[in-house]
């Protein structure tokens, strides 16, 4: 069973590499590029990892999504959707990496959830 911790945060970044020097400078953390999906992930370290997604309506700037483990994504969806939130993304393939969903709880906060290939939480 899952128990639901904070796996990955993303945050919304206009520049990407400025934003990855930026955190790489001040906090230390390491990160991995993948300039065809505008995009990179951070390794802190610890548990908790997370990305920079670039501007764009579904990631305004200084928007911070947090994703939150599950091993049972449609299970997680339909129960928060029972719950008053709205399904904004179904699961979805991340390829060779796991899969994600998003859901905006009652009070309009987007949540994500995430499960990677053979890890459980």
């Amino acid at each position: 069973m899952s128990d639901h911790h904070v796996v990955h945060v993303e945050f919304s970044a206009q520049d990407r590499e400025a934003a990855t020097k930026f955190y790489s400078d001040l906090f230390g953390w390491k990160f991995q590029q993948f300039p065809e999906m505008d995009y990179a992930t951070f390794d802190t370290g610890k548990e908790v990892g997370g990305g920079l997604n670039p501007v764009s309506d579904t990631y305004p700037a200084g928007a911070v999504v947090v994703y939150i483990g599950s091993d049972d994504i449609d299970a997680d969806l339909a129960k928060a959707e029972s719950l008053g939130a709205k399904i904004l993304q179904p699961k979805t393939e991340i390829p060779n990496t796991g899969w994600f969903g998003f859901f905006a709880d009652p009070t309009g906060n987007m949540i994500g959830l995430l499960s990677y290939i053979e890890q459980e939480f």
